[in-house]
């Protein structure tokens, strides 16, 4: 059977002074949740997961190519694989992203470009 879980039992892991995260995840997805102070930017990327990033509080800009969405309480979106994108922390927020494959560059701790101040 299942082990439940609550997000006071996971590592939380600092990737630099104004963002930390908590993630789990399985064979086929991974669920993490982001703390982003306020002015915390994730510099421009992408990856081959598909990614659903919803806002539990605060508001996030996600930046990309063609146009910039704020997402503020209760609101999310859907980022196809390989779409280059960028955020900003407009507010202290408490993002959910879920991932579908798991972000292997996480579990493995390469992800480089979340792991510096800004």
């Amino acid at each position: 059977m299942p082990e439940k879980n609550s997000w006071n039992k996971l590592e939380s892991e600092k990737l630099n002074d104004k963002v930390s995260r908590q993630m789990i995840y399985g064979e086929s997805a991974m669920l993490a949740r982001i703390l982003l102070a306020r002015g915390a930017i994730v510099p421009r990327h992408s990856h081959m997961n598909e990614q659903i990033t919803w806002i539990i509080s605060g508001a996030l800009k996600l930046i990309f190519d063609d146009g910039e969405k704020i997402l503020r309480d209760g609101e999310f979106l859907l980022i196809p694989a390989n779409l280059p994108h960028a955020a900003e922390a407009l507010e202290d927020t408490v993002d959910i992203d879920v991932f579908a494959p798991p972000r292997q560059d996480w579990i493995k701790k390469t992800d480089t470009y979340l792991r510096r101040s800004i």
